[in-house]
């Protein structure tokens, strides 16, 4: 009888247990929280894998603390492909020696590109900044912000101390008992929670195997973000990360060292604004290189959509390599045998230039419009299936006669040129265009089918934007050797529509702006690749320069900051000698 009753105490005390462990209320956790990482550099991982038999593969992620394995088979034939699980999957190449493998590491929305170097013990070894910043310049401060919370529902939101990364996209809430769960769309991270009375223990998981953790409690103060310490206006750690670009001498100097010092501290002044990066190439030479908010040479700057003119470079290169006919190809030569449904007598006259030009005719505007557009980029993004939702919007106009800037027909690109190839597209774009450029850090964003996204949202470091800007300003050539037939720069580049739907109704040529600066009385045409936020490419051929800025005005509504800076000091700092000497012999 006293066993019963013990049992009967134990089986009501779990119970009461449980109940306490359900009743946990999100609202008393909504609100912000902050911590320490318990691995300070356990974001920067280290790859190793080794080759094994039968096509196997040892695939193994490290860090400062944790280290998982994987045994993983390799099921293609013309490149190495790894699953290691639904979120986290390697592709990549060896190169003809097998001293290197050249591939992507896919983690949610990113393909991080990584170069791996065989080791003494046949093992190819490399580093994966999942943060994409400079290792050694980590911040370890973590924070969360549990938001629109009820007693089992929530929102959390992670956010790091060292924002020159540009933030996660959480998503997939659960909450059990006392656990919670999220996933950052962009990274691949899974977060971990467990609530406790006046703290939140939270792990961060890839692959489902613990890689950082940190224990959160309440901010009391607001929070401070900031890159680690370094020098706010560090110019150059150039020399250590490339010889690519030579530098222009001070006595070869072209660009007035007054009003350049001007401009950086204008730059250093604005509260507004944010300016991250200017570079200024001149006759093929670095002549400027500035770097300010913590950023330096090392770190990867988010394109947005001035990667949808590198988008255009690789329509040229597939029509060069015989992979699209030409640009009058039509869409649906290239569309998933799945979606060929959706052709009807207005969109199947759609031709490759008509999305190159942003004139499909698709009701696919992002911005200017008075009412929601169909295809829009942030319509179709929310959607579990992005290409049905573009090729099912409605037609608005014939194919090729008005242009409004939208991102689904880049997107549609993206789409073509993967179907049209028999492996995979990051690797298609490694091969004939970053390689050849000498590009091997580098970062591509993905559609919702993991597939890279020609829409925009490429990483880039600014010296490698340079090279890109470079490359159309000497007609196809880097370092004497051809990548883009010369015909396609100069079609590329042309003023082929309007865009209707911006306020200047600007020149547009190829996935290129165009704009005209007037300094010192010339007219200086500039070709321009643009993202949000304010990064540019200028490539300007009557004054034989290339420059790039990089920004973070995503929220401020200051985007056109380059363009400002360009007009009122960089142009003119360029000296009137230079200009003439330049327009008198072009």
């Amino acid at each position: 009888m006293k066993n019963k009753q013990s049992i009967s105490l134990k089986l009501i005390l779990f119970l009461l247990a449980c109940n306490a462990h359900s009743s946990i209320n999100m609202n008393d956790y909504e609100g912000q929280w902050q911590g320490k990482l318990a691995a300070t550099d356990g974001f920067n991982l280290t790859v190793r894998i080794t080759p094994a038999e039968n096509q196997q593969y040892k695939f193994e992620l490290s860090n400062q603390q944790h280290q998982s394995t994987h045994l993983i088979t390799n099921t293609a034939k013309q490149f190495i492909d790894l699953k290691v699980s639904d979120n986290l999957r390697f592709k990549g190449r060896l190169n003809n020696n097998k001293e290197l493998m050249r591939g992507f590491i896919q983690s949610g929305l990113m393909l991080y590109h990584i170069q791996l170097e065989l080791t003494d013990n046949l093992s190819y070894v490399g580093t994966w900044p999942l943060f994409m910043v400079d290792p050694s310049l980590n911040n370890s401060n973590m924070f969360m912000s549990i938001e629109d919370a009820d007693s089992e529902n929530y929102a959390a939101y992670t956010f790091f101390g060292d924002q020159r990364f540009t933030g996660t996209w959480c998503s997939e809430f659960s909450k059990n008992n006392d656990n919670i769960n999220f996933r950052d769309m962009k990274t691949g991270l899974e977060f971990r929670g467990r609530l406790k009375q006046d703290h939140i223990l939270i792990d961060a998981l890839l692959a489902g195997q613990v890689i950082n953790s940190s224990t959160l409690k309440k901010s009391t103060n607001p929070w401070k973000f900031g890159p680690a310490p370094i020098p706010t206006n560090q110019s150059n750690n150039s020399q250590k990360i490339s010889t690519d670009w030579p530098l222009l001498s001070n006595q070869k100097a072209k660009i007035q060292p007054t009003l350049m010092s001007q401009m950086e501290q204008s730059i250093l002044a604005d509260k507004k604004s944010i300016t991250d990066s200017v570079l200024i190439a001149i006759d093929g030479q670095l002549a400027y290189e500035k770097y300010f908010n913590g950023f330096n040479a090392d770190v990867l700057h988010d394109q947005r959509s001035a990667s949808k003119s590198i988008a255009s470079a690789m329509v040229g290169i597939a029509i060069d390599k015989k992979i699209f006919t030409d640009d009058n190809q039509q869409l649906f030569t290239h569309i998933p045998k799945a979606y060929q449904n959706f052709k009807n007598s207005q969109n199947s006259e759609i031709k490759i230039k008509d999305l190159l030009t942003m004139s499909s005719g698709i009701d696919a505007i992002d911005f200017g419009n008075t009412k929601p557009s169909a295809a829009a980029e942030d319509t179709y993004q929310p959607t579990p299936d992005w290409l049905k939702t573009v090729l099912s919007a409605p037609m608005l106009n014939k194919p090729g006669t008005q242009a409004y800037y939208g991102s689904a027909n880049p997107y549609l690109l993206s789409v073509m040129l993967q179907e049209a190839l028999d492996h995979p597209l990051e690797l298609f774009i490694d091969k004939h265009l970053m390689q050849p450029l000498g590009i091997d850090n580098y970062i591509i964003q993905t559609d919702i089918v993991k597939q890279p996204y020609f829409g925009g949202g490429m990483y880039f470091r600014p010296r490698d934007m340079l090279k890109f800007g470079q490359l159309y300003l000497n007609k196809g050539l880097w370092q004497e050797k051809r990548i883009l037939a010369k015909a396609w720069v100069k079609q590329s580049t042309k003023k082929h529509t309007v865009l209707e739907n911006t306020p200047e109704k600007d020149a547009y040529g190829y996935l290129w702006w165009h704009k005209t600066y007037a300094v010192n009385g010339v007219n200086i045409d500039s070709i321009e690749a643009r993202g949000a936020g304010g990064q540019y490419i200028f490539i300007l051929p009557k004054i034989n320069t290339v420059a790039v800025i990089t920004s973070g005005n995503y929220r401020n509504g200051l985007f056109k900051k380059p363009e400002f800076l360009m007009q009122h000091y960089i142009l003119p700092a360029i000296t009137q000698s230079t200009m003439n000497d330049e327009i008198t012999t072009r």
